[in-house]
């Protein structure tokens, strides 16, 4: 399967809209080609070795800080750089426009980093966004970890927006995607016992807030 007729194959967004408009969240596995994967893992390897990754932060705008004892990967923005970068994105930019077709979002940008986390790294429960205060609508994680194993860590836990209790455990393993509602879904990232990389992206609307254009990232 290549990375757009996953993105196009009925039965699969049939399964991704029911689960986002039911539960707020939805799991692929085998979402996205393997050899794209790979490929995208092997450009976030190198720019870690090429220290070329940013401390990520947390919070937007003024209120941006680092918090090693919340967050503790590292971030390259995707910019088209590569051909690998523009096939996912053209991926995306397909899923955008399947996600507004189907539920009428309004959906009009795609922001997406990669993440690398060092062993011991992890990223305590949060949102992605606050209810009211941002344009990010659809939060989305592309897993780029081949051979991943039971004991290696690094799951992203979903909890329930109502109880606050874990509802799904996601190994980061490769071709892995996933999606939730940025304002409504809490999240975490466990302590990862191997090097781990994803792509982080949001998909957004154009909004405003106290007469300010909500800035990208």
């Amino acid at each position: 399967m290549n990375d757009a007729a996953s993105v196009f194959d009925r039965q699969v967004m049939a399964r991704l809209v029911d689960h986002l408009v039911k539960d707020g969240w939805f799991v692929g596995e085998n979402f996205l080609d393997l050899e794209l994967c790979q490929a995208l893992r092997t450009e976030v390897e190198t720019l870690a070795c090429k220290d070329a990754l940013d401390a990520a932060g947390i919070g937007r705008g003024r209120q941006h800080s680092l918090r090693r004892d919340i967050r503790g990967d590292n971030i390259h923005w995707l910019d088209n750089g590569s051909q690998e970068q523009r096939r996912y994105l053209s991926a995306m930019a397909a899923l955008q426009h399947q996600l507004n077709a189907e539920l009428y979002l309004g959906l009009f940008e795609f922001e997406a980093h990669f993440a690398h986390y060092p062993p011991g790294a992890f990223y305590k429960a949060h949102l992605d966004s606050f209810e009211g205060r941002s344009n990010r609508v659809i939060s989305t994680v592309t897993y780029l970890n081949s051979h991943w194993q039971p004991g290696d860590g690094g799951e992203m836990l979903i909890f329930d927006p109502k109880t606050q209790q874990e509802i799904a455990r996601i190994p980061p393993k490769s071709g892995t995607f996933t999606c939730f509602l940025s304002e409504t879904i809490p999240h975490e990232v466990l302590p990862t016992r191997q090097p781990r990389a994803s792509i982080a992206g949001w998909f957004r609307r154009n909004t405003s807030f106290g007469g300010l254009i909500d800035p990208p990232r």
